[in-house]
């Protein structure tokens, strides 16, 4: 079974449009030309190397996407999940991160167009976005929605319900 962990950092929302919106977390775009016209996003997180533990993993993770140290006043566990041949070990913390100093220290090699015998080379996220509850809920790659669900949980905030959400057939 492979092993992964991550964390969504999480902030109060300057302007709340919703009653839910009153927080917002921080993912990230997936980078790469499969990814560049798709509005889907994820939890900063990876696989665990040998000899990790699922925190260690997390923080390295994190300073790999994100370019930081991850905060960790607070941290909440929101559980795993497994997904396919995959456990997701999830935590919260809150940060206030300055999105102009996000940059992805992780590269991810491929070939590219398919089947071309070229290879490019790419930061594995292209982006970094603060997202209300709701929104991330919405945009977040399906099987991550529980730890945006489990976090508002945890922050006592109802979620609005999402009308014909835009990621249902991906995942």
């Amino acid at each position: 079974m492979i092993q992964a962990a991550g964390l969504l950092v999480y902030r109060k929302a300057a302007q709340a449009a919703q009653a839910a919106a009153g927080y917002e977390v921080l993912l990230v775009h997936p980078g790469g030309p499969f990814w560049a016209n798709k509005d889907v996003w994820s939890i900063p997180k990876g696989e665990l190397e040998d000899g990790e533990t699922p925190l260690q993993a997390m923080e390295r993770e994190f300073r790999e996407e994100i370019g930081i140290a991850a905060p960790r006043n607070n941290l909440i566990s929101l559980g795993d999940m497994k997904q396919g041949s995959k456990v997701n070990h999830i935590w919260a913390a809150e940060g206030d991160i300055d999105l102009t100093q996000v940059h992805c220290d992780s590269m991810v090699t491929m070939e590219w167009p398919p089947r071309s015998g070229k290879t490019i080379e790419f930061p594995e996220n292209d982006r970094a976005k603060w997202m209300e509850l709701p929104v991330a809920r919405e945009k977040v790659y399906g099987y991550l929605a529980v730890f945006i669900e489990r976090l508002a949980e945890h922050l006592h905030v109802g979620l609005a319900e999402i009308i014909e959400p835009t990621n249902s057939t991906l995942f």
